[in-house]
């Protein structure tokens, strides 16, 4: 396989593709930023940009000489990966990243989000039946699980206000998950690229972190000199409440089943793989980082 130089981005302005995107450029790709032609996102003006048509035949001229694309669009996008892997091929493009970026084919979720799943898998699915028939044509996923410190950040849900020095512990908070700081999405998607052997066609595992909220507060304790003020709540009793407004068409079950996700206990849903050893890590190049190393990114 060639040395993979030119990459394309589908999705750069999202959250995850920003830092995808600036890894890659870091790391000395050259990216082409690929985004629809009515987008009005103002992208890095070092960083070229091509405004097209998402149909096969626009996109197929979009992705010509690169040498891989890393499609990192939102929920609203991901019904339109078929078509990015047929333009990808068409072009010749080495390797597709594709949309996962989550919790991979293994899954262990609630049912409420097998027609979310369904959706992804077929994308998936597809492009791996691509690289079986064409073997200049390869593909990878990245699961990466709980993006921790994003999501920490947004979603005081996750058990820590940090605005207000807060914290909500589920059960015992012992219930361990692992998670993927923006900076280690970023690291895993370099690290394939620079991978390209080791990397192909399947799902790589990657974490920067296996923890708990209980070792988490103890570490926003420490770093901010201070007790938080603890509220509890049982897993079950979140658990109940998404899957109520699910069925009454709330939108806000999805982030109590979310969140529910990480802290069913007992289930281990929230591990992407039982160790740092099992997973794909120390390959792609993404750092181990501790409680603490969270908690500071998160209070700075």
């Amino acid at each position: 396989m060639s040395p993979i130089n030119n990459v394309a981005v589908i999705g750069a302005s999202g959250n995850f593709g920003t830092p995808i995107t600036q890894a890659l450029q870091a790391s000395g790709f050259k990216v082409t930023i690929v985004t629809r032609e009515t987008s009005t996102t103002v992208h890095p003006p070092d960083i070229s940009t091509v405004r097209t048509e998402y149909t096969l035949e626009a996109l197929t001229k979009a992705l010509n000489n690169q040498d891989a694309v890393v499609c990192v669009v939102g929920p609203g996008g991901v019904p339109l990966q078929k078509t990015f892997v047929d333009a990808a091929e068409a072009a010749g493009v080495q390797r597709f990243i594709i949309d996962d970026f989550g919790w991979g084919p293994d899954a262990r979720g609630f049912p409420e989000f097998d027609a979310i799943h369904a959706i992804r898998r077929e994308g998936w699915d597809y492009a791996a039946k691509k690289a079986k028939d064409n073997k200049n044509f390869t593909w990878t996923g990245l699961t990466t699980g709980n993006p921790i410190d994003w999501a920490m950040k947004k979603f005081p849900l996750m058990g820590f206000d940090i605005s207000k020095h807060e914290a909500i512990i589920y059960d015992q908070g012992k219930e361990r998950f692992t998670g993927t700081t923006l900076e280690g999405i970023g690291q895993a998607v370099v690290g394939t690229l620079q991978h390209p052997e080791e990397t192909a066609n399947r799902f790589l595992k990657v974490q920067s972190i296996q923890t708990c909220q209980n070792e988490l507060l103890d570490a926003f304790e420490r770093i901010t000199g201070e007790k938080w003020k603890v509220a509890r709540m049982t897993s079950k009793e979140l658990i109940e409440k998404g899957k109520e407004e699910n069925k009454a068409c709330v939108g806000g079950w999805v982030l109590k089943l979310a969140v529910s996700h990480l802290y069913d206990v007992g289930q281990g849903r929230g591990m992407v793989a039982p160790s740092r050893k099992e997973a794909d890590a120390e390959l792609l190049g993404v750092k181990e980082e501790s409680a603490e190393d969270i908690v500071a990114k998160l209070l700075g």
